[in-house]
């Protein structure tokens, strides 16, 4: 959903904007993004930014709430995607919008948005003149082996089993090297030791089911690093949430995963052509997808769990929801 024009946002209309910078010290250069703020208040006449670090112990669910308790126009992140999780579970429901300054490795949600990568200039830009558009955010309520409750928000996707263990696997001082390889590494080295797991699971209020996959992710949107397109049919602002199981047997199995992801999603889908192919054939179709409004799943033992990228331990059930538009991403004004 794309707001006309610049979404209004709290404070008065007699006052200069204020922004609100948080920021994970670890991930980005101070000192370069201190001037370049600076001079993008200089240019639209801004007040001086509210400056907020991220940290262990509040990786930036605390800040963002800082920042929308000011009252500020807007809320620039910057850091990796971690830290744009965290911010956005602060800021749900706000209608304060966040302008992403991407500083990590996968950089997933702005990868799914178009956004500009790697180029300061370019998020100031759209900070200043850019369009407010209204995504979905996923919540995932977790349930760990002793009983307790958690509830986490994502704006790209959840992951179990190998899915997970990759994360885990992930060596990182390699994807400090090689950025998002470092996963792909991981996953050959450990693919052939990740067994099975049975699930059952129910799709917006249906009878439970039972399945057995090798890792099952939950997406708001669809994009991977290196341009990978696992989930051809997400949209970040159409309500649903997309699953995908992968379920092989063997070796052929995973190359059949590997052809659809590559081929199917990668080629067939994006044209019409393509997609004619696909809807005359479902054999070729080596993935299992679903969509829906929400997901529970249950584990017969505790099971590895990853949200956006962050490893986050074990889990004996999950629930997993959509809240339809409760954030606004700031986005480049179409030329």
């Amino acid at each position: 959903m794309l707001y006309s024009d610049r979404m209004s946002t709290p404070g008065s209309l007699a006052e200069p904007a204020r922004v609100a910078v948080i920021v994970n010290p670890t991930k980005v250069d101070m000192e370069a993004l201190r001037a370049a703020v600076e001079q993008a208040e200089s240019d639209a006449g801004w007040a001086p930014s509210l400056w907020l670090e991220t940290s262990v112990d509040d990786p930036g669910q605390g800040r963002a709430r800082e920042a929308t308790a000011a009252r500020v126009t807007a809320v620039l992140t910057a850091g990796g995607d971690g830290t744009v999780r965290a911010v956005a579970e602060g800021m749900l429901d706000s209608g304060i919008p966040m302008v992403l300054i991407p500083s990590g490795t996968g950089n997933l949600l702005a990868r799914n948005l178009g956004l500009s990568l790697g180029k300061l200039s370019d998020s100031l830009t759209t900070a200043v003149t850019g369009v407010d558009q209204a995504i979905d955010v996923g919540v995932a309520e977790l349930t760990r082996d002793d009983g307790s409750v958690e509830r986490h928000a994502f704006v790209v996707m959840v992951g179990i089993v190998l899915d997970a263990k990759m994360i885990a696997a992930t060596n990182p001082n390699l994807k400090k090297r090689v950025g998002w390889l470092a996963y792909v590494e991981a996953t050959a080295r450990i693919v052939r030791d990740v067994d099975a797991v049975r699930v059952r699971y129910t799709l917006d209020g249906s009878a439970e089911r039972a399945t057995t996959v090798h890792t099952l992710l939950i997406g708001n949107c669809g994009t991977l690093p290196g341009g990978v397109l696992l989930l051809p049919e997400a949209q970040i602002d159409d309500g649903l949430l997309d699953v995908v199981a992968m379920r092989p047997r063997n070796l052929w199995g995973w190359m059949r995963v590997s052809y659809a992801v590559v081929w199917e999603n990668g080629v067939l889908q994006k044209t019409k052509v393509g997609r004619r192919i696909l809807a005359a054939d479902r054999s070729v179709r080596a993935l299992r997808y679903f969509q829906g409004r929400r997901m529970t799943l249950a584990f017969e033992r505790p099971e590895e769990f990853e949200i956006d990228g962050e490893e986050m331990g074990l889990v004996t059930r999950l629930e997993v929801r959509v809240a339809p538009a409760s954030l606004v991403v700031r986005v480049p004004r179409e030329s």
